[in-house]
């Protein structure tokens, strides 16, 4: 039951397009984090921002590098999309309660206040909510599972 929940999916080109383009979008945020591109600081900076700066458990720390770059790799593929939905919805609510609450809804477009709002992160939460209700779509990996 719960196999045929978290891998099944239809043929629509919904789940593909959702799946597909928050997997390109975090990938290059995961690989900010975990090697080092697209301007990033790379595994062992990232790690000690998160446990020294922020302050975070190293497992926790080592889960959010793993889900953005490891998970949006998978939502590309389409394999276990709907549990890639949940690992970065508990990321993007992890990001708005511990950084951006306290700096509002909106990003900060004009540099005007402390830092970024969470309007990005409720954007991701909603495409990962309705991932969770299609699934991968057309060219999932998760239609081979189920």
């Amino acid at each position: 039951m719960m196999k045929q929940f978290l891998f099944s999916t239809n043929d629509s080109w919904t789940g593909l397009i959702l799946r597909f383009s928050l997997g390109a979008i975090m990938f290059t945020h995961g690989a900010q984090k975990s090697i080092g591109v697209f301007g990033g600081s790379g595994f062992k900076a990232s790690m000690n921002y998160f446990t020294d700066v922020m302050k975070l458990p190293g497992l926790i720390a080592f889960a959010v590098i793993t889900i953005e770059f490891i998970g949006s790799l998978c939502l590309i593929a389409g394999i276990g999309t709907r549990i890639c939905a949940i690992l970065m919805i508990a990321v993007m609510l992890g990001a708005i309660f511990t950084v951006n609450y306290k700096n509002g809804f909106f990003m900060n477009w004009y540099g005007s206040q402390q830092g970024e709002g969470y309007e990005y992160h409720l954007l991701v939460i909603a495409i990962c909510t309705a991932l969770l209700c299609t699934g991968g779509g057309k060219f999932s990996m998760d239609k081979l599972i189920q």
